[in-house]
């Protein structure tokens, strides 16, 4: 019985590990973010298992019943759609209550958008924070306040439908000349990171139709 946690394609499907395909092919249940995303990962690689729904909506209700199975000697691996479980993503809860259980868990070695974001940067990577997706409301104003304060190099995963906004605010509490970078469509085609202090960015996105995952990064306070 294990648990695997499988990193799948940030972007190219060729980002797909070797290893990775093996696992999937080999447990005897695959759970997924969104079924329809990771149908057609497993197709590309001809990975025939079982697949299953496990998305933050009912990851609740079906963790006890994951782990009875685990417990019962199968092995099940939790894919995302994109990137590495539990970043921002399902797959804490339910490697919680494996461990508590005293089931076998392993994470692979994958896609994380933040790293190469992070690499792309030129900002400081020696110490960095992982902030993950701001609140969207209530608490978002006392985040970026607390942010205006920390010196090392910061990442934010934001919607393509608000990061014009999160600029805005960043540079209300920060000033307009903290640096930052956004990279976007990590790894596919159209990938792209633009570079600059806040102002400059601000005003390349505000002309720009915004589209794909974003990953800010903020540079600390000198």
């Amino acid at each position: 019985m294990k648990l695997y946690l499988v990193p799948t394609p940030v972007g190219n499907l060729g980002d797909m590990t070797y290893r990775a395909v093996e696992v999937l092919k080999s447990v005897d249940l695959i759970l997924a973010e969104d079924t329809r995303t990771s149908r057609v990962l497993l197709q590309h690689y001809g990975i025939a298992t079982p697949l299953q729904s496990h998305h933050i909506f009912n990851e609740h209700q079906v963790v006890d019943r994951m782990v009875e199975r685990l417990e019962g000697g199968q092995s099940i691996a939790v894919v995302t759609d994109a990137g590495t479980p539990g970043i921002s993503d399902p797959g804490f809860l339910l490697v919680r209550q494996a461990v508590r259980a005293g089931v076998e868990v392993e994470c692979l070695p994958g896609a994380t958008a933040f790293v190469p974001a992070l690499i792309d940067s030129g900002l400081p990577c020696d110490r960095f924070v992982f902030e993950g997706f701001l609140p969207h409301k209530k608490g978002r104003q006392t985040a970026i306040s607390r942010l205006a304060e920390e010196s090392r190099t910061m990442i934010i995963y934001e919607s393509p439908y608000r990061l014009v906004k999160l600029l805005e605010q960043l540079m209300e509490v920060l000033g307009e000349e903290r640096q930052v970078s956004v990279s976007r469509e990590i790894s596919k085609l159209h990938a792209e990171t633009v570079r600059g202090s806040l102002r400059e960015v601000h005003a390349h996105y505000e002309a720009t139709e915004v589209k794909g995952e974003i990953v800010v990064v903020l540079a600390g306070k000198g």
